[in-house]
Protein backbone atom coordinates (compact mmCIF):
# COMPACT_ATOMS: atom_id res chain seq x y z
CA UNK A 1 0.00 0.00 0.00
CA UNK A 2 1.24 3.39 -1.12
CA UNK A 3 1.74 6.07 1.88
CA UNK A 4 1.75 9.56 0.55
CA UNK A 5 3.64 12.06 2.92
CA UNK A 6 2.27 15.04 2.69
CA UNK A 7 3.70 17.58 6.08
CA UNK A 8 0.41 18.32 8.25
CA UNK A 9 2.28 21.96 8.71
CA UNK A 10 5.58 23.62 7.81
CA UNK A 11 6.46 22.56 11.59
CA UNK A 12 6.32 18.94 10.47
CA UNK A 13 8.45 19.10 7.49
CA UNK A 14 11.04 21.55 9.39
CA UNK A 15 11.60 19.00 12.06
CA UNK A 16 11.91 16.04 9.24
CA UNK A 17 14.53 18.28 7.80
CA UNK A 18 16.08 18.89 10.87
CA UNK A 19 16.78 15.14 11.86
CA UNK A 20 19.79 15.36 9.36
CA UNK A 21 22.94 16.57 11.79
CA UNK A 22 24.55 18.75 8.65
CA UNK A 23 28.07 19.04 10.36
CA UNK A 24 28.73 15.93 9.50
CA UNK A 25 29.51 14.15 6.25
CA UNK A 26 26.62 11.78 6.47
CA UNK A 27 24.26 14.32 7.50
CA UNK A 28 24.81 16.51 4.78
CA UNK A 29 24.61 13.91 2.30
CA UNK A 30 21.41 12.11 3.76
CA UNK A 31 19.92 15.53 3.87
CA UNK A 32 20.74 16.18 -0.26
CA UNK A 33 19.41 12.74 -0.63
CA UNK A 34 16.00 13.27 0.93
CA UNK A 35 15.19 16.65 -0.32
CA UNK A 36 16.18 15.96 -4.01
CA UNK A 37 13.63 12.77 -3.62
CA UNK A 38 11.26 15.19 -2.09
CA UNK A 39 11.34 17.87 -3.86
CA UNK A 40 12.93 16.74 -7.33
CA UNK A 41 11.04 13.96 -7.68
CA UNK A 42 13.42 11.42 -8.47
CA UNK A 43 13.47 7.48 -8.31
CA UNK A 44 15.81 6.31 -5.77
CA UNK A 45 17.80 4.23 -8.65
CA UNK A 46 17.99 8.31 -10.65
CA UNK A 47 19.53 9.59 -7.30
CA UNK A 48 21.99 6.49 -7.17
CA UNK A 49 22.96 6.60 -10.42
CA UNK A 50 23.50 10.68 -10.27
CA UNK A 51 26.63 11.97 -11.42
CA UNK A 52 28.92 15.38 -11.13
CA UNK A 53 28.58 15.53 -14.75
CA UNK A 54 24.36 15.63 -14.47
CA UNK A 55 24.60 18.49 -12.09
CA UNK A 56 24.55 21.20 -15.17
CA UNK A 57 23.91 25.48 -14.93
CA UNK A 58 21.41 26.37 -17.80
CA UNK A 59 21.06 29.89 -18.08
CA UNK A 60 20.21 31.05 -14.78
CA UNK A 61 18.45 27.84 -13.52
CA UNK A 62 20.39 24.36 -12.15
CA UNK A 63 18.99 20.96 -13.76
CA UNK A 64 19.87 17.34 -13.82
CA UNK A 65 20.67 17.21 -17.06
CA UNK A 66 19.72 14.27 -19.32
CA UNK A 67 18.73 11.66 -16.52
CA UNK A 68 18.33 8.31 -18.01
CA UNK A 69 15.48 7.18 -16.04
CA UNK A 70 12.63 3.92 -16.37
CA UNK A 71 12.23 2.50 -19.65
CA UNK A 72 15.83 4.54 -20.85
CA UNK A 73 13.69 7.61 -21.38
CA UNK A 74 15.51 11.04 -20.64
CA UNK A 75 14.61 13.69 -19.23
CA UNK A 76 15.91 17.22 -17.56
CA UNK A 77 14.64 17.98 -14.36
CA UNK A 78 14.86 21.01 -12.68
CA UNK A 79 16.61 21.63 -9.32
CA UNK A 80 15.76 24.32 -6.98
CA UNK A 81 18.67 27.29 -6.16
CA UNK A 82 18.44 26.18 -2.34
CA UNK A 83 18.84 22.51 -3.28
CA UNK A 84 21.43 23.05 -6.30
CA UNK A 85 23.09 25.03 -3.60
CA UNK A 86 23.01 22.20 -1.02
CA UNK A 87 24.44 19.51 -3.87
CA UNK A 88 27.54 21.86 -3.61
CA UNK A 89 28.02 22.34 0.23
CA UNK A 90 27.88 18.33 -0.09
CA UNK A 91 30.23 17.98 -3.15
CA UNK A 92 33.01 20.42 -1.75
CA UNK A 93 33.19 18.89 1.69
CA UNK A 94 33.26 15.57 0.09
CA UNK A 95 35.48 16.85 -2.41
CA UNK A 96 33.88 15.09 -5.07
CA UNK A 97 34.54 16.66 -8.89
CA UNK A 98 33.72 13.92 -10.45
CA UNK A 99 31.71 10.43 -10.79
CA UNK A 100 28.85 9.78 -8.60
CA UNK A 101 27.26 12.43 -6.59
CA UNK A 102 26.33 10.01 -3.72
CA UNK A 103 28.82 7.64 -2.11
CA UNK A 104 29.45 5.54 0.77
CA UNK A 105 31.06 6.58 3.62
CA UNK A 106 32.66 4.59 6.45
CA UNK A 107 32.93 4.90 10.20
CA UNK A 108 36.14 6.50 9.53
CA UNK A 109 34.61 9.12 7.62
CA UNK A 110 36.17 8.21 4.47
CA UNK A 111 34.46 8.96 1.26
CA UNK A 112 34.34 5.96 -0.68
CA UNK A 113 35.14 6.08 -4.72
CA UNK A 114 32.35 4.51 -6.03
CA UNK A 115 28.42 5.62 -5.54
CA UNK A 116 26.00 2.48 -3.61
CA UNK A 117 23.28 0.75 -4.56
CA UNK A 118 19.23 2.48 -4.24
CA UNK A 119 18.74 0.49 -1.22
CA UNK A 120 20.83 2.44 0.70
CA UNK A 121 18.65 5.54 0.08
CA UNK A 122 15.82 3.08 1.42
CA UNK A 123 18.06 3.34 4.76
CA UNK A 124 17.96 7.06 4.37
CA UNK A 125 14.26 7.67 4.54
CA UNK A 126 13.35 5.35 6.69
CA UNK A 127 15.94 6.09 9.26
CA UNK A 128 14.68 10.34 9.07
CA UNK A 129 10.62 9.43 8.93
CA UNK A 130 11.51 7.24 11.95
CA UNK A 131 13.05 9.59 13.74
CA UNK A 132 10.04 11.81 13.43
CA UNK A 133 7.64 8.90 14.16
CA UNK A 134 6.37 8.42 10.26
CA UNK A 135 6.31 5.29 10.15
CA UNK A 136 5.71 2.92 6.71
CA UNK A 137 6.77 5.70 4.55
CA UNK A 138 9.23 5.17 1.41
CA UNK A 139 11.29 6.67 -1.18
CA UNK A 140 8.67 6.18 -3.98
CA UNK A 141 5.85 7.76 -1.46
CA UNK A 142 8.21 10.99 -1.47
CA UNK A 143 7.91 11.24 -5.51
CA UNK A 144 4.30 10.98 -5.16
CA UNK A 145 4.05 13.85 -2.17
CA UNK A 146 6.36 15.84 -4.98
CA UNK A 147 3.78 15.48 -7.92
CA UNK A 148 0.83 16.01 -5.54
CA UNK A 149 2.19 19.27 -4.08
CA UNK A 150 3.29 20.17 -7.94
CA UNK A 151 -0.46 19.85 -8.78
CA UNK A 152 -1.92 21.64 -5.76
CA UNK A 153 0.51 24.66 -5.99
CA UNK A 154 -1.06 24.82 -9.83
CA UNK A 155 1.37 23.03 -12.02
CA UNK A 156 -0.10 20.68 -15.01
CA UNK A 157 -0.38 17.45 -15.32
CA UNK A 158 2.04 17.45 -18.25
CA UNK A 159 4.13 19.08 -16.97
CA UNK A 160 4.52 17.27 -13.37
CA UNK A 161 4.52 14.21 -16.27
CA UNK A 162 7.73 15.56 -17.68
CA UNK A 163 9.10 16.23 -14.22
CA UNK A 164 8.60 12.45 -13.30
CA UNK A 165 9.43 11.18 -16.40
CA UNK A 166 6.14 9.06 -16.97
CA UNK A 167 5.72 7.88 -20.74
CA UNK A 168 1.79 7.86 -20.09
CA UNK A 169 -0.21 10.68 -18.39
CA UNK A 170 -2.07 7.62 -16.93
CA UNK A 171 0.57 7.16 -14.62
CA UNK A 172 0.44 10.54 -13.59
CA UNK A 173 -3.24 10.77 -13.01
CA UNK A 174 -2.64 7.69 -10.50
CA UNK A 175 -0.13 9.09 -8.86
CA UNK A 176 -2.35 12.18 -8.12
CA UNK A 177 -5.28 10.27 -7.95
CA UNK A 178 -7.55 12.22 -10.19
CA UNK A 179 -8.34 12.19 -13.91
CA UNK A 180 -7.85 14.58 -16.41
Amino acid sequence: ASVEFVPKSDGQGKRLLAVFDRHTLRGIRDYVIFVVLFVCGLRRAEVAALRVQDLQQREEHWVFADLVGKGGHIRTVPIPFWIATALRTWMGAANITDGPIFRAINKAARIAAHGFSPKVIWGVVKQACSACDLGNVAPHDLRRTCARLCHERGGELEQIQFLLGHVSVQTTERYLGCKQ
